[in-house]
């Protein structure tokens, strides 16, 4: 029963309680029906205070003695009582200097007893400090280790370690000199020497050794130079000859350009003697190639002195075009390279006519752009790939509509 019905009935049997509730009510002594089939009436209409007490008294015994009194021993709650033990004979203490307090023996402070755990109950266990990161693979590693350690099979890392070089342990480590030792070496540190000490292999493994610059890092990618000078012929106020000499450059610029385009048109034009004739459709094209080839192999057998210095004359040329070619690579250097889809295009030359030429800075007029000076300059000397500006592409159409008032108009 629970204690709040229990004391009711106490002091409702006291005599001189007044009972407030009317007797002439046929269902005042009956107990309240109530519906417990949802857990929102079970939980407000059902008594735990029991259930409550009871486990509070377990958390209790578990706190004080460390678990139920019921599953402990005798010997763990019950002792044999003796007597008083005896008091051992005090011990005279050798006085202690600075010491002058006489009585009870320092206590530890209430604050620190406080902080102290008086629980017998053992701390959870934590399992994530027992956790080990990669414990699966780790594992599998060192059954595959085993493994190979029984078929004798010695792992590529332990070949290294073996094939280490020895380190001298007799040696005397260098005693590290004074920063004010006038007598000591001299050491750069902004020059390319290292000065690595110790194991090479060590100081790889560990990081501390730089890698190798490869040399093609230091090569430029062009001789040319970052500025270029202009001719003598681009001053203001030129020489008669150099202004010359620079429009007889401008014109094989531009002589070069017409040759080029005429070339293109040569190579799209249709040629008449490659059209096939009535002879050459009557005897086939394999045919007439084969009996040429067994007249030409007739003809060598009378030709060997004319053979022997047609090789020697070709090895000659062989030799040639070797020569030349190492000339063309010295020569490429300075050239611009296909570094993307787009080839290189180089700026008109800035150049004046006769009549165009000024006789002072005030009357000189501005040619040119610094700016894309500056970018074609990067893009011949390799440094990045010639571009062009990106053309604005419309992804959706436009759509055209005729307003109220445009058709009122029309």
């Amino acid at each position: 029963m629970a204690p709040g019905r229990r004391l009711k009935r106490v002091v409702a049997s006291q005599p001189g309680f007044i009972n407030l509730k009317s007797t002439s009510d046929p269902g005042s002594g009956r107990r309240k029906r109530v519906n417990k089939n949802k857990k929102k009436s079970w939980n407000k209409h059902s008594d735990i205070n029991d259930v409550d007490a009871f486990l509070e008294d377990v958390r209790h015994q578990e706190r004080t003695t460390g678990g139920l009194l019921s599953e402990k021993s005798d010997d763990s709650l019950f002792f044999l009582d003796i007597g008083q033990p005896k008091k051992p004979e005090p011990k005279v203490a050798e006085p202690v200097e600075g010491k002058k307090r006489k009585g009870k023996t320092s206590r530890p402070l209430r604050i620190d007893l406080i902080l102290q755990h008086d629980s017998l109950i053992q701390p959870p266990k934590d399992v994530l400090a027992y956790q080990q990161p990669n414990a699966k693979k780790l594992r599998r590693i060192g059954q595959k280790a085993e493994q190979l350690a029984a078929k004798g099979v010695v792992p590529r890392r332990q070949k290294q370690l073996l094939n280490r070089r020895p380190v001298n342990r007799t040696a005397k480590k260098a005693v590290t000199e004074a920063n004010n030792n006038p007598d000591r070496d001299y050491y750069d540190i902004w020059g390319q020497e290292s000065k690595d000490q110790g194991d090479s292999w060590y100081l790889q493994q560990t990081g501390k050794k730089l890698v190798k610059r490869p040399e093609k890092l230091n090569e430029k990618p062009s001789v040319l130079p970052a500025v270029e000078v202009i001719a003598p012929g681009g001053s203001y106020n030129p020489d008669f000859f150099s202004h010359q000499a620079l429009l007889q450059e401008a014109h094989k610029v531009e002589v070069k350009r017409q040759k080029e385009e005429d070339k293109i048109e040569r190579q799209l034009a249709v040629n008449r003697e490659d059209t096939a004739t009535e002879v050459r459709m009557i005897v086939p094209a394999q045919r007439r190639l084969a009996n040429r080839r067994h007249n030409d192999q007739r003809q060598q057998l009378f030709q060997l002195r004319s053979i022997k210095a047609s090789i020697k004359q070709q090895d000659q040329k062989t030799m040639d075009k070797q020569t030349q070619r190492k000339a063309n690579e010295e020569a490429q250097k300075a050239q611009p390279r296909r570094l993307g889809k787009l080839k290189f295009q180089a700026q008109d030359m800035e150049v004046q006519l006769s009549d165009e030429l000024a006789g002072s800075l005030r009357q000189l007029k501005p040619e040119g752009s610094v700016l894309k000076d500056r970018f074609k300059s990067l893009q011949k000397r390799n440094l990045i790939e010639p571009r062009e500006r990106a053309k604005f592409k419309r992804r959706l159409k436009l759509k055209y509509v005729e307003k109220r008032a445009f058709r009122e108009i029309t």
